[in-house]
């Protein structure tokens, strides 16, 4: 498999949508606050062991040894002997077109317009990006929003940090868990149009532990979200 075929949906769906739906929202203000996601409070998603419709976008060719070590990406990112570093290896055994840094570029792409679709109730792209399971959560907590007629307005200011902290296969799945933080303006409106969430001139800062996880034994290279929670 070729560099091309590893192109995640998070890469795909970025070619096309990041630019048009989510720049436009871009902030520049600091601040500090709670994060203000709804699904995050759904904990139940399965827990790692200790220890991504566009056109294909050409990664850099990936990170290899001079003696060509399968497990040379995995060495680079985290040292030999940890628990990152043999479920990194986990993850190459299975999929020898995998790359932690290139993940990590979709991964961030992919958060941003998650959070971004998830404040404007947009399914459509939720649902291209999100695990079956993961995808109630959040349509539950859209539906409950639109029900008391609130609205939330979101601009994504930025991402700071985003480190792959869990790594692995588990049932022919190969998961990857990234800590990312980021800052974001956000407040929700009442039906009245009253703030009762958040702050419209804050920057909070946000943190999350994501997992997403891909079929081994499929040839869709996609991968999907399959857990949240916030990081405390």
């Amino acid at each position: 498999m070729g560099s091309n075929e590893f192109v995640t949906l998070f890469f795909l769906v970025a070619a096309v949508l990041i630019f048009l739906q989510l720049r436009s929202v871009l902030g520049r203000r600091t601040g500090n606050e709670k994060p203000p996601f709804d699904p995050y409070s759904r904990r139940d998603s399965t827990k790692l062991p200790e220890g991504e419709d566009g056109k294909v976008v050409t990664l850099p060719k990936r990170e290899v040894n001079d003696d060509g070590n399968r497990f040379a990406v995995a060495d680079s990112y985290a040292p030999t002997g940890t628990a990152l570093n043999s479920g990194l290896r986990e993850v190459l055994k299975a999929d020898q077109n995998f790359s932690p840094r290139e993940f990590l570029d979709g991964a961030k792409m992919a958060y941003e317009m998650i959070v971004s679709a998830f404040a404007e109730g947009n399914r459509q792209t939720l649902s291209s990006l999100l695990s079956p399971e993961v995808m109630e959560g959040f349509d539950h907590a859209i539906r409950t929003r639109e029900s008391r007629g609130e609205k939330v307005v979101s601009t994504f200011v930025g991402i700071e940090k985003a480190d792959i902290v869990q790594a692995g296969v588990r049932d022919n799945e190969e998961h990857v868990t990234v800590r990312i933080t980021c800052q974001l303006i956000q407040a929700t409106y009442d039906k009245d149009g009253k703030v009762i969430d958040g702050d419209a001139d804050v920057v909070s800062e946000v943190n999350d532990i994501w997992t997403f996880a891909r079929d081994v034994r499929s040839r869709d290279p996609n991968w999907k979200l399959i857990a949240t929670e916030a990081d405390q």
